[in-house]
């Protein structure tokens, strides 16, 4: 018989998300009479701005006629985007990032998976906890985890605590790791770190010979004016990190799939043989073997987002969530629950109430409120007593599942 690969089984049965979707499921079998709003996964819920929109129709006519129609189109992405992007994106805040340093993608959920490819299986791994489950599930696929330990965790990956106790910002690594994963403002607590802070990390990547992945896909919900947009504010960043964005939490492209990773030209690890590679063409030469490159419909619709409306459309969009996250963040408080996050995110981190677990809140949220979020241990051991609510719902459902959770005054027992 063949044999599969065995990494597979190490990996829990399910999804965290899959989970939540079907015990959302059951419920609604069982009470469809309910008004269940959503709040957990990460989904948008505004359409697609109209500058989008009129860029997709023009696509589509593209394709009807044999002048102007587009079959395969480059793996990397096509030039029109990747120039917008260096352009708007990272030169006109000053930020030396080149087209050829940009690879347009179906989303960074994807190229954070895939970038393990170019990366050694022995590479030693650091993620903060709590962790996009994504950073950690393609770790172990990959036999680059080690093997599950009795606390929960993988004997090759140091987990970085995120705690109220250290405002969490994770303390830097102390098993010397060859890979590290930092997203921020972060999912799923919805923190972020100042340059100063980043700039910790940028040095010691550069200290330690360290890969630092840094994916900001929220970046675009940054208010305050101390977090950087990109790691590559940082001075030396170019020679540690890979940066990955995506287009759906900022112009809701989750249906239509976008997004792109920079993988600066400077960027080098060192081979079997201790000699240094370039890892942009190493990038290069897996996307265009294992990837036929981004829809060119999508890539039309990205670079409508680059002009004047577009970017005053997205800028709109944002604002609306953040307006919701604001409304959470009062209604949260108002009914005596604790929570971070919601200023330079669309995610709030809740301490669950009375010493409940995790899934005890979901299932309390679920039940009584006909609210859904997500129960914070699924992101890892530190995320055992908090939950997370997104604010990527309408305001007339934010408005309203905060008025059910003020019916009733939680409180916080130690």
């Amino acid at each position: 018989m063949f044999r599969i690969n065995d990494n597979f089984t190490l990996l829990a049965g399910n999804y965290l998300f899959s989970e939540v979707g079907r015990k959302i499921a059951a419920f609604q079998a069982s009470h469809p009479e309910a008004e269940l709003i959503r709040m957990g996964i990460g989904d948008v819920t505004r359409p697609l701005c109209p500058a989008a929109i009129e860029a997709l129709h023009r696509a589509v006519d593209d394709e009807a006629s044999s002048s102007t129609f587009h079959g395969y189109g480059p793996e990397q992405g096509y030039g029109f985007l990747r120039e917008k992007i260096a352009e708007i994106d990272y030169r006109g805040r000053g930020i030396d990032v080149a087209p050829d340093e940009i690879f347009i993608s179906d989303g960074a959920k994807s190229d954070t998976g895939n970038i393990g490819d170019i990366l050694s299986v022995a590479c030693r791994v650091a993620v903060t906890d709590p962790v996009y489950p994504v950073y950690v599930d393609t770790n172990v696929m990959a036999g680059r985890a080690g093997l599950p330990t009795s606390d929960g965790g993988w004997s090759n990956i140091e987990f970085l605590p995120c705690t109220a106790e250290n405002g969490f910002v994770p303390e830097l690594p102390k098993t010397d790791p060859d890979i590290i994963y930092l997203c921020y403002p972060n999912n799923p607590t919805g923190t972020a770190l100042t340059r100063d802070q980043l700039k910790v990390w940028v040095d010691y990547c550069l200290a330690h010979g360290a890969l630092l992945l840094f994916d900001s896909a929220y970046e675009a919900y940054i208010t305050e004016d101390d977090v950087p947009r990109s790691i590559y504010e940082i001075d030396g960043a170019r020679e540690c990190a890979i940066e990955f964005r995506s287009f759906s939490k900022t112009a809701g492209f989750t249906g239509i799939r976008l997004g792109y990773t920079v993988v600066p030209r400077c960027l080098k690890g060192v081979d079997s043989r201790g000699e240094r590679v370039a890892l942009n063409p190493l990038w290069n030469r897996r996307q265009s073997t294992k990837f036929n490159g981004a829809s060119y419909l999508s890539q039309r619709a990205a670079e409508a987002l680059y002009t004047p409306e577009g970017c005053r459309q997205v800028a709109e969009t944002v604002g609306y969530y953040m307006e919701n996250a604001a409304i959470m963040r009062a209604g949260l408080a108002g009914a005596g629950l604790q929570a971070v996050g919601g200023v330079n995110s669309p995610y709030l981190w809740i301490k669950t109430p009375d010493r409940m677990t995790s899934w005890e809140f979901f299932d309390l949220l679920l039940d009584k409120y006909n609210i859904a979020g997500t129960p914070g241990s699924g992101f890892g051991k530190a995320g055992e007593g908090y939950f997370r609510l997104t604010a990527f719902n309408t305001l007339e459902n934010t408005r309203a599942a905060m008025l059910r959770l003020s019916s009733h005054l939680f409180t916080n027992k130690k």
